[in-house]
């Protein structure tokens, strides 16, 4: 069976063995539900301009807006869904605040994500 080009099996045949592996090492429901909120964070551009700008330094939000050509205003609300997905954290240094990656992992997923897209 050919289904809008997908290739089928022509028969069933459940494997059982491959099916119980599978389970054993399927995460839970809540964090898959996390898992795929985390990737709709990455699914727009200009938090993905943020995130590109934060692996050179920590900024503050003036320099993230005058790096992006954009309004502080927008540059907050993005990073506002940033900082609720534990992406960035934010620092107050006086009137200033100062943004950076939140650990090592965020850098190591837009990596991989950038190499993927480049093969």
């Amino acid at each position: 069976m050919n289904h809008e080009g997908v290739e089928c099996c022509d028969s069933v045949c459940v494997h059982d063995e491959l099916l119980r592996k599978v389970n054993e090492q399927m995460p839970q429901e809540e964090e898959l539900y996390d898992l795929a909120e985390l990737f709709k964070v990455f699914g727009d551009s200009t938090r993905i301009r943020i995130l590109f700008v934060l692996f050179e330094a920590e900024v503050c939000v003036c320099d993230l807006a005058e790096a992006l050509h954009m309004t502080q205003s927008a540059v907050s609300h993005q990073l506002k869904i940033l900082k609720q997905a534990k992406l960035v954290n934010g620092r107050r240094e006086g009137k200033s605040v100062f943004y950076s990656l939140a650990d090592a992992h965020v850098r190591t997923m837009i990596g991989q994500g950038l190499e993927h897209v480049r093969e």
